[in-house]
């Protein structure tokens, strides 16, 4: 399976000036051309698509809609590769009526097993990680030899290096990818080897140096 994790274009939450409310926030203009820059460039690259996911976020659904019309598939939309914080420890997603969008007062590696939002029920850093996990090998199950397209979340993307790296709760490292960012790994039978493949990171050949962010 090679897998194409694509983060979304940027969103109005991406903004320096962003109050920290209302997480689930449309894309920008920027973000808009982001999206249609990728959707323009990567069929060409990848003519050959079994599924597109994405994440049920606006900004993950406004990223993955051009992109799927320019392949002519429908989005499989799921709630487990939404960004971090925006989900119950069962990894139910919030409603807009019950998510107030406060951060704990931490940083979320540096407690992993806490609740990363002030909600009751929110989910830690380990829960994220967890269901970024059971969607990676459920892929794995569902789409051997195929290619697959992700259109989710920076923290996705970091977490999916964590969980095909193995790497531990206290991890050390940032994974950094820009607006609509594509990141590639490759799944592949090696009995006695290691079966996953990073082929790249954050390739952004679609952004003109006006469209990066």
């Amino acid at each position: 399976m090679h897998l194409y994790l694509i983060r979304h274009g940027q969103s109005y939450v991406n903004l320096p000036d962003w109050s920290g409310t209302n997480w689930d926030q449309p894309l920008t203009l920027l973000g808009q051309q982001q999206a249609a820059a990728l959707a323009a460039w990567l069929p060409d690259q990848l003519p050959d698509v079994a599924a597109i996911y994405a994440s049920t976020m606006l900004r993950a659904r406004e990223t993955a809609t051009p992109l799927a019309a320019r392949y002519g598939q429908a989005i499989r939309f799921d709630d487990r590769v939404r960004e971090i914080g925006n989900n119950r420890f069962d990894h139910t997603p919030w409603g807009e009526a019950d998510h107030h969008g406060e951060f704990a007062g931490f940083w979320a590696s540096e407690r992993p097993f806490a609740p990363v939002m002030k909600e009751p029920a929110s989910e830690t850093l380990m829960h994220f990680r967890a269901r970024v996990g059971v969607f990676i090998e459920e892929l794995v199950e569902k789409h051997q030899g195929e290619r697959v397209l992700v259109v989710c979340h920076g923290g996705v993307i970091e977490f999916a290096f964590d969980h095909i790296f193995n790497i531990g709760p206290w991890r050390r490292c940032e994974v950094w990818t820009h607006n609509t960012g594509v990141t590639h790994f490759e799944y592949v039978e090696h009995p006695g080897r290691e079966v996953w493949r990073l082929r790249s990171h954050d390739r952004i050949d679609h952004l003109t140096p006006e469209l990066q962010s």
